[in-house]
């Protein structure tokens, strides 16, 4: 008897936080090859993509885990260098921490939020379906 295949389940918190952690570490060296290891949009605007891409793959509670992730590399490593992680007053820290989070849980949420018609139907063209 042959087991059935079940769909893949969503990364869990703690795995979604381990994730972002060595993407955004693997992020480093692109940004220092274009030159963009220091506060610009760009830098910032590279990590909430990347927030972004991981939530599409996570649950939506494992947002915050996967800001905070990013925040940490993003503030030792392109604000303040070194790997030194610094405090620039509660709004701009704030601000980050609330677009890295909402970046992650706006993919998270519409990635849970497809229509069953379609995910039934790229299940079954896939071949997956629940197990019982």
């Amino acid at each position: 008897m042959t087991t059935p295949m079940t769909r893949p389940s969503r990364l869990p918190a703690a795995m979604s936080a381990a994730v972002t952690l060595l993407a955004a570490a693997a992020l480093l060296p692109a940004l220092a090859v274009l030159g963009e290891l220091r506060p610009t949009w760009v830098a910032l605007a590279a990590y909430a993509l990347l927030c972004a891409a991981v939530g599409r793959h996570s649950r939506p509670a494992a947002a915050p885990l996967i800001a905070l992730a990013a925040w940490l590399f993003h503030n030792g490593f392109v604000e303040h260098r070194h790997g030194a992680l610094g405090w620039a007053g509660p709004a701009p820290e704030a601000g980050h921490l609330l677009l890295f989070t909402a970046a992650a849980l706006l993919l998270s949420l519409l990635t849970a939020a497809r229509s069953p018609a379609r995910a039934a139907a790229r299940d079954a063209r896939d071949g997956w379906h629940r197990a019982a």
